[in-house]
């Protein structure tokens, strides 16, 4: 096999690279330009590079080039807007370099490269859009905690002090029938009241899984389900599944509750399947079930439960993939990190 040369490679990079690279004479005219320079432009080779918006408006000593960036040497690039074929401005960074000179003509070809700031804009709109969203979530769970934790340690506790008060009372009064049926009922009451509590405090978000971990916690749910549901079997399945990052754990459990809840309320399944695994560096998630499926592209805004686990594992920089046909039930496919990098 013969070995390529140093020469093919620089081909291969003006080719593909993504600035736009373009060779043009002192008087403007193009020699040279790449595809990158073409798409961003519309400018042919033998056109006329334009100045730009700030070389055209800014204020020049006698004699010297319009060109701020031939001007001025020393600087290495700067921001304006360029004039494209179809008349439109285009924000670029661009920066520029002599590269030939004619001794001969007095001539100098110099090298022009654009970047487009339009690109840049959007992939940093895309990302402020992206922490606004992990901001939200992570709050909201803080929130959660922060409730489940009052009504657990308040609330609860102080339902429960109601209670053996009223054990007391009981206790006091043999004679009088009338009065034990009453203090039963309010004691039946006050441990719906306190059974509610509890249930309120483990949707916000289950103690267990700051206690006990990802696992118990998801069988605990599994079980709930299936107690109250007898008809739909759900299996769980983990390899290597040990207590990983706290904001990890939350958001697979928040992922495969919304899951389940989609399954119950809309799947019409009587299987699902659950298969964890986690390795040194990553976890990986099947959620399958033997439901009705849905074509996605008819779901109203992609339907918010999806939408929001996606956001869930975005923020934790992993991957997900829903895979569902009318009949054929659905299959949810995540990858993550099993620890959070500092820079999330």
């Amino acid at each position: 096999m013969t070995s390529r040369s140093p020469i093919d490679y620089l081909k291969d990079i003006y080719e593909h690279i993504q600035d736009g690279i373009i060779i043009m004479k002192t008087n403007r005219k193009i020699m040279m330009m790449n595809p990158a320079a073409k798409k961003l432009t519309g400018w042919k080779i033998g056109d006329t590079v334009p100045f730009c918006t700030f070389c055209m408006e800014r204020q020049k000593e006698e004699g010297e080039p319009t060109c701020y960036l031939i001007a001025n040497s020393e600087v290495p690039s700067f921001l304006s807007q360029m004039p494209t074929y179809h008349g439109m401005k285009i924000d670029v960074e661009m920066s520029t370099a002599a590269i030939y000179s004619n001794d001969e003509t007095g001539e100098t070809e110099y090298l022009l490269v654009l970047r487009d700031q339009e690109t840049f804009k959007k992939a940093q709109e895309v990302e402020t859009t992206k922490k606004m969203i992990r901001a939200l979530i992570e709050a909201k769970e803080s929130e959660h905690k922060r409730l489940a934790q009052e009504l657990h340690d308040g609330v609860g506790q102080s339902l429960f002090t109601v209670s053996v008060a009223l054990q007391a009372v009981d206790s006091f009064i043999k004679d009088n029938d009338k009065l034990n049926q009453y203090i039963k009922e309010v004691q039946q009451e006050l441990q719906k009241a306190m059974d509610d509590v509890n249930a309120y405090s483990h949707q916000l978000r289950p103690h267990s899984l700051d206690q006990l971990g990802l696992e118990p916690t998801i069988r605990m749910m599994i079980e709930n389900i299936m107690k109250n549901l007898p008809s739909i079997s759900i299996e769980l399945s983990t390899k290597g599944l040990d207590r990983c990052d706290p904001v990890v754990e939350i958001n697979l459990y928040r992922v495969i509750q919304e899951a389940l809840h989609n399954v119950v309320k809309y799947a019409n399944a009587n299987k699902v399947q659950i298969r964890i695994v986690k390795d040194k560096t990553h976890i990986y998630m099947n959620i399958r079930d033997n439901g009705n499926g849905f074509n996605r592209e008819n779901i109203q805004s992609e339907g918010l439960g999806l939408k929001h686990m996606e956001e869930r594992i975005d923020l934790l920089n992993g991957k997900f993939d829903i895979d569902s046909t009318i009949g054929n039930g659905t299959s949810i496919d995540v990858v993550v990190p099993s620890w959070r990098s500092e820079h999330d």
